[in-house]
Formats: C-alpha cells, structure tokens, sequence
C-alpha cells in the first residue's frame, strides 16, 4: 500500500488499485464510491495513462462537476490536459456535434426540451387528425420516449406497437421525428438513439470514438437503460478496460427507462469481470442500517452485500401511526419545532420525505402555522418557467431558423399584430407546399391571407431575428449585452405584466430573465470561444441533468421537503420518512408491475431510510382522504418485512406510538 492510498479502506483500495480489465465496483449508500472514482482516475494517471485517454461518465452534470473539482484537487488544477468528465448526454452531443451530418442533420441542431417536445406532439396528433381525447401530447412524448430508450426507431415502432392505440402512436411518431428533422432539433432521446444509430451504421465513426479513449468509467451504472448500455458496451470493445461503479439497491428509476438487469448481468456482459464490494458505511448509525438491510434483502434480484456501520448510536429508529394525515402533518411539525425552538436544532438539518406530490400540502401548511422556514425542492425548475421558454426560444430561432417549434412560440410574444387565424393560414400553406413557414409568407400576403397588421409584424420580427443573429456572431463576447439588447428592444416586461397582475409575480418574472442574461455573463466569461449555440446546449443539458433549482434550494436555511426519487445522492442529519401505506409506498401504479414493480419500490424506500444520518422517523396514517371521501389505509408491506427480520434477530424497532 502506497501512502496516498492511506486513507482508503481495504475494499476502496481494492478497486482503486485495479486499473485494467473489466470492474464493478458494487457501493452501498455512503460507502464513498466517490473517493474511489476519483483516486482511480489519479491512480491510472500515475501508472502512465494520458490522462485524456481517461473517459468518466456519470449522470448530472452537478455530479461531473464534482468530479472534475475532486481530481483537480487530486492532481493540481494546473495539470493539463484532464480526464473528459461528462454525463452520458454532454458525451452524445460531443460526438453529434462532429459526426451527425452523416445522418442528414445540421451540426447547429438545437436541443428541444419537454416543452418543445409536446408542442412537436401536439402538431404530429393533429397532422393525422388524432384528438386530445384520444391521445394526449404529453402522453406521445412519455411513449416515444419509452421507444427510443429501447433503440426503436420511427421505421419500426408499428411493429412493436402492442395495441391499435399504441400503433396511433407510432404514426404520430414518424410525423413528430419528422418535424424535429426539419427543424434542425433532437429530443434529449435522440442525443443517444443517434449516436448509437452511427455506431451502427457508420464503422468509421465508431472507430474513431473508440481510438479517443483507453480506460473508460461509468458512475451510477444502475442507472444505464438499453442505449447507453450498448454506446459504453460499443466503445469499449477494442479493450475491455471499463469500471462501472453502483448500486443494484439505489436503482429506482426504471419508470423513465433504467433498467436493473445491466448491473445485475455485468459479468455476463464482460466475462472475467472483477467485483469490488464496498460495504463499510461512513453515514448512517448502526439502528438505522439494520432497519435498511432487514428491508432490502426481501428483493431477490440483487447482489448480495450488507452496509456495515461505523456509527453507532442508543437513539433507534422511530415509528409512529396516526389518525389522518392532517394528525401525521401535526406532529411532525411539532416534533420539528420543538427540537428547533428548545433544542436549538438547525433547521437545515430535516428533511420530510414523501413518495407523491400530494403529501406535502398539509406539512407546508403545518410549518406556516409554525412560522418555520421550509423550502420544497424539485418543484417547477427555472427552465420550466413561461418567461424562460419564451427567450431560449428566441435563442434557439437566431441559431437555428428553420426551428419552426420555436418559431411559433415568439411569433406574437410579445404582441405584434399576428393573431391565430393568420399563424394558421400560414401553418396551413406550409403544410400543403412542404415548405418552410418564412418561405410561404410572400406568397400568403400576395393571396391576401395575411393582414396588414400581421404583414408588419411578421417583417419586424424577421428584421430583428437578422439583425441579432448576425451581431451574436460577429461579437460572440458581447453576446449577453445583446441578449439584453433584444429582451428590451422587444419589451418583454410589457409581456410579465400583461401575464401576471400581482407586482411581486411581476418582480420575480423580471429576475427569472435577468437571472437568465446573467448565467449567459457566466457563461461567456468561462468559455474558450464562445457560441450561442454552446450556450443553448450547456442550458438544455442542465436543464435536463440537474433540475437546476435544486442546489440553490438545498443551500437555502429551512427545512426541506422532498421526493424520495429527488432526495437520492443526498443524506440529512433528521429524517421523516411519511405515508408509509400500501398505495403510495409501495405505490399503486407499481403493483400492477407484480413483483419488479415491488422491488423498485423497497428500493426507493430503501434510499428514503438511507438519507438519514443519525435520526430516522417513519410514519403512516390510518385513514386518508382520497377522491373526497376518506377511506381506511393498509399499513405498508414495508414496514412488516423490516420489523419481521428485525425480530428474527432481536432488534425490534420500536412498537409503533399513537399519538
């Protein structure tokens, strides 16, 4: 053992120190797969690996920043060059950017998030004169996407199509790729779907992906659904020096297509593979991991390991029932707010988690009542706001024109003198000519199908969209002053106070945006050579990744509220673990799914318990108001399979306390 390797325990040493062939590195909850990643890195470096030969993917960019500040600390910030730490989308766009025009597309695609995605669907449905009534937009992205997570392309999804409304879909599906085409968009699906279709079709392009990197890592690969598999299993072929480094416990995400089995068959994939387990557990006391253990080991597909604790406490776990969820809201918060106003517990240290969206009302209401500060984190991300879609849709428009999705969204915001009616005319035209919205607008004001009024303002925005775009690429460095430029020349906060009549809404609306013109300062600041298509790109894959309110609300003073899936990667010195009932967790949508849907369940219930640091409260109801009438609950299976276990080995939690 070296002495920079002091500080890692004999199994974090153990994968640290195997730099060639296939690993998984199975980590528990707070076992420090970190650490490992990023010593591994260091360590293949001074063993004589380039360390731009070194590929490390992982799933946020937040988690890739983490990474990157974590080796430089590591090596020294003036190394260079540096590993590529990326998430796996930041990779496919890398690739796309270099390769995509062998499968007909643009290099300065524009990246559609999920609102430009059902604003595509929307137009697809009605193209095949298919109602809301039958098949909702929403609904088509969420099936689409379920296709194209599997590698199904728009040629072969009515093949697979399992019913005639599915089949629906896949025609609508052919019509909505075709207008991202057009457009010059992809989906955040097809970042990975086309770069898989290139390896497939295009040798030399895998080749030369495959000659850039010599070790690969993969972080979180209980994550991975079948695309990033196949790209990972693709560009490691020529050497077989891959690390994947997870959880098979902490797969909870198999709803927007992860899919257990990758981490579960990793040595059937890559024959020879060497397992690291690392168990020893640096987070949790010793009462609140025998309850996590007793609870996972009821699923059957997993590997097998226990969290072994390095924290030991008198305080076991707490389990309480109660009447009604307003009761259960009650006492949590008066638990809390004693141990803040006479224990002098910070507020920072809880959190109240919860499966649903729904829980939470009532405990919002409780800490109001208290005047205890809280914040709710993973509701509306900044990207999802109205005034933010509307400027990168401005943006998106001056990097690429015929973004028609985008287009439609500005064209009379704000108001410029083009109503519906004329829009549609328009729309219609186009359709019928197969050509693009500004290439028929000549010919519709000949035929005089568009107003005066609409003639002026579809000129003015057409001068302006010119002007600006030309000035970004010309001064690239002043492209926040132009930004800021063009948010006044067409008075937008005439927009914010036409929409929103409350001033504070008014006021918030206008920070949103210069918040926006801000991250773009930000942005150019850091950047080599900066473009507004990078700009975009960077916005659309944060948006995406990181939900990107979510740090600025954990850094916030309150006491935090949260869903299990958005509390994973986080831990909290108090936990309240709520509404522990059979139809919520496990949730009923889940029982349908017969015993996967389960498992993935008692994982996620699993990751709840395992935020928790050095105290853990678990609570039910024994009635809830659901569709207006309140009706008994079922204590959760969860709560008998740990308590069943835990007293097979005389360590019972707590009977359950009615207040």
């Amino acid at each position: 053992m070296t002495d920079r390797l002091a500080h890692l325990n004999p199994a974090q040493r153990d994968a640290v120190t195997t730099l060639s062939g296939p690993l998984l590195v199975l980590a528990g909850a707070g076992t420090g797969k970190t650490r490992v990643i990023t010593h591994r890195m260091v360590e293949l470096i001074r063993n004589g690996t380039p360390a731009d030969r070194i590929l490390s993917v992982t799933f946020t960019n937040k988690a890739a920043g983490e990474m990157q500040e974590r080796t430089a600390d590591l090596l020294g910030k003036r190394i260079k060059p540096k590993p590529y730490i990326s998430t796996f989308h930041s990779l496919c766009v890398r690739i796309l950017r270099q390769e995509i025009t062998h499968l007909g597309y643009p290099t300065t695609f524009v990246i559609y998030d999920r609102g430009d995605q059902e604003a595509a669907a929307r137009t697809a449905l009605r193209d095949i004169r298919v109602g809301e009534k039958t098949m909702r937009p929403g609904d088509l992205v969420s099936k689409i996407s379920q296709w194209k997570s599997v590698g199904v392309l728009p040629a072969i999804a009515a093949e697979v199509a399992a019913n005639d409304l599915e089949f629906l879909a896949a025609t609508a599906y052919r019509r909505y790729q075709m207008t991202l085409r057009s457009s010059g968009a992809l989906d955040f699906d097809d970042l990975l779907l086309l770069t898989r279709q290139l390896f497939l079709e295009f040798p030399e392009v895998l080749e030369r992906q495959q000659q850039r990197f010599d070790h690969v890592q993969i972080d979180e690969y209980q994550d991975t659904n079948s695309l990033q598999f196949s790209l990972v299993e693709a560009l490691v072929r020529p050497h077989r020096n891959i690390c994947v480094v997870g959880d098979d416990d902490q797969s909870i995400y198999g709803w927007r297509g992860a899919e257990v089995k990758h981490i579960l068959g990793f040595q059937n994939a890559f024959p020879g593979a060497k397992v690291v387990r690392l168990e020893d557990n640096y987070r949790c006391t010793d009462q609140i991991l025998k309850l996590a253990n007793s609870l996972v080991r009821h699923n059957r597909g997993r590997h097998e390991k226990k969290l072994v604790p390095h924290k030991f406490s008198h305080d076991a776990v707490r389990f309480a029932v109660f009447p009604d969820e307003q009761k259960e809201a009650e006492q949590v918060v008066r638990d809390i707010d004693y141990l803040v106003k006479e224990q002098n517990v910070p507020v920072k240290d809880f959190a109240i988690l919860f499966r649903t969206n729904e829980q939470p009302r009532v405990f919002e209401t409780e800490l109001r009542r208290k005047k205890l500060p809280y914040v709710v984190v993973g509701s509306t991300s900044f990207f999802d706001r109205r005034e933010i879609r509307d400027m990168l849709a401005y943006l998106k428009v001056l990097v690429q024109p015929a973004d028609e999705m985008s287009l439609l969204r500005i064209i009379n915001t704000p108001p410029r003198g083009i109503g519906e009616a004329t829009v549609e005319k328009l729309l219609n035209r186009a359709v019928r000519q197969k050509a693009k919205l500004w290439d028929v607008i000549p010919e519709a004001q000949a035929a005089g199908e568009v107003p005066k009024a609409a003639s002026a303002g579809l000129e003015a925005l057409r001068g302006l969209l010119d002007r600006y775009r030309r000035q970004m690429e010309e001064h690239p460095r002043q492209m926040a002053v132009l930004f800021r430029n063009l948010i006044d020349e067409i008075d937008y906060e005439s927009e914010i106070q036409r929409q929103y009549k409350e001033p504070d809404q008014q006021m918030l609306r206008s920070e949103m945006v210069q918040q926006m013109v801000d991250a773009m300062h930000q942005y150019v600041e850091r950047a080599e050579a900066p473009t507004l298509a990078e700009f975009l790109e960077e916005s659309a894959l944060s948006g995406r990744d990181d939900e990107p309110d979510k740090d600025d609300k954990l850094t916030q003073n309150g006491i935090k509220l949260m869903t299990l899936h958005c509390a994973k990667g986080l831990e909290f010195p108090r936990v309240y673990l709520v509404g522990l009932e059979e139809g919520i967790l496990p949730h009923h949508r889940s029982l349908l799914d017969n015993e996967a849907g389960v498992d993935e369940e008692r994982r996620l219930a699993y990751v709840g318990i395992t935020r928790a640091r050095d105290f853990l409260t678990i609570t039910r109801t024994a009635s809830r108001m659901k569709h207006g009438r309140r009706r008994e609950t079922i204590p959760s299976r969860f709560l008998f399979e740990m308590r069943k276990y835990a007293s097979e080995n005389s360590e019972a939690p707590p009977a359950e306390a009615t207040p």
